[in-house]
């Protein structure tokens, strides 16, 4: 297998990773709720949506500088490296997030700029996340156009060796 993950194994990785981010989410999000009493104000609406690319910002962060992997990372068996081919720095990690920002902020601004809403703008997201996609078609190793802004780089870790049965436990 190549040492690089394909992009279809990448973007199964994300949906998974999507799923554990509203877990991360989950806790921020109750006391938030609880001290604003849910409410819907304009300023409070900000305050959620600075919330969230906050707490993701540095569950990301965090995980990609500590060992290079997420919980879906693992799972796919796929690591972050730099350029180096060793673990990034925080600031690197940093300006990944900030990239990785790229999958859905042309089409949330251009969801607002055309005041899409609902299933409009949901369709808009989805075509942004298509579009960057594609960006990996553009290199050769198959990355993503964050990663090569970044200076990073996701492999694919070797398959697990299972264990043998010993002849005492048959």
């Amino acid at each position: 297998m190549s040492n690089n993950p394909t992009v279809k194994r990448r973007l199964i990785s994300m949906v998974y990773e999507s799923l554990l981010g509203f877990a991360v989410l989950f806790l921020p999000f109750l006391i938030f709720e609880v001290i604003t009493q849910a409410s819907h104000a304009p300023l409070i609406e900000h305050m959620r949506q600075a919330l969230a690319f906050i707490v993701l910002g540095f569950y990301f962060i965090h995980q990609w500088h500590r060992d290079g992997q997420t919980l879906a990372m693992k799972t796919w068996r796929m690591k972050l490296v730099g350029a180096d081919g060793g673990l990034v720095s925080p600031r690197v990690a940093a300006v990944r997030y900030l990239l990785s920002w790229m999958w859905v902020l042309p089409a949330l601004i251009a969801a607002l700029a055309l005041d899409l809403h609902r299933w409009q703008a949901l369709g808009a997201v989805l075509a942004g996340i298509l579009l960057w996609s594609l960006t990996a078609f553009l290199d050769k190793d198959r990355q993503f156009l964050h990663d090569k802004l970044a200076g990073t780089r996701l492999v694919q870790l070797p398959p697990l060796e299972k264990k043998k049965k010993t002849a005492a436990a048959v």
